[in-house]
């Protein structure tokens, strides 16, 4: 069986550090799908603009090739608790395929590079290859009533942030919010906990460095 990718996603997440490890968790970060040749026809399009939310389904493909474990370690139980891989959404999978709801904000059909998707709450890396796009029908894909396991319940901001303004100026002001929110949610792993480590990652092209401190606050150091 062979797959081919029909569309990139251009998203702020340019290294797997600090992407939200869920759709959603972060709902105003935007990101914009580009379709490939010979999926740049307009027609493939026709009536998507009739749904709220889209399933993307696609690679992870900064994934180190063939590498699996039959269990993983789920940052949602602390980052130590072994659970089955089938049991959960690692990345690190016999087949490395993602799934993750959007919402559609726009449909541009005319631009150079053909037609493209605006979406946000997009947790995928800049680049990622997209499969294929399929509209998200509430009544049959929503059960909110559904056991979700030790997942039952959406993660929390943990930490407060403490961004000086003259760093916060330097991201786009349309982003500014999602790069706090997403802070907040705490993006180290989850068996970190040194107050004197410096962290790091790349956001939209920018480093975001932070040390968190025993209060959990959490300091950004620069933006560069």
């Amino acid at each position: 069986m062979q797959l081919s990718p029909i569309a990139h996603i251009h998203s702020p997440h340019t290294a797997k550090f600090a992407i939200p490890r869920q759709s959603n968790i972060v709902p105003g970060l935007t990101s914009v799908v580009t379709f490939l040749p010979p999926y740049r026809d307009p027609q493939a399009l026709r009536g998507i603009e009739q749904f709220d939310y889209l399933w993307l389904i696609w690679l992870f493909s900064a994934n180190p090739d063939g590498q699996w474990s039959p269990t993983v370690r789920p940052p949602r139980l602390g980052g130590n608790a072994r659970i089955g891989v089938f049991a959960s959404r690692s990345p690190f999978r016999p087949n490395p395929v993602g799934l993750s709801s959007v919402r559609l904000l726009s449909v541009n059909l005319d631009t150079p590079d053909g037609p493209q998707l605006v979406v946000s709450g997009a947790d995928l890396l800049d680049g990622t290859p997209i499969l294929d796009i399929k509209p998200y029908i509430p009544y049959t894909d929503a059960h909110p009533d559904a056991n979700a396991g030790y997942a039952s319940q959406p993660p929390q901001p943990s930490l407060t942030v403490d961004c000086p303004e003259h760093l916060l100026a330097k991201i786009p002001e349309s982003q500014r919010q999602s790069l706090l929110q997403l802070l907040a949610l705490d993006p180290r792993p989850a068996y970190h906990n040194d107050p004197e480590r410096l962290y790091g990652f790349n956001f939209l092209n920018l480093e975001i460095q932070f040390k968190v401190q025993e209060n959990n606050a959490l300091c950004v150091i620069n933006i560069f």
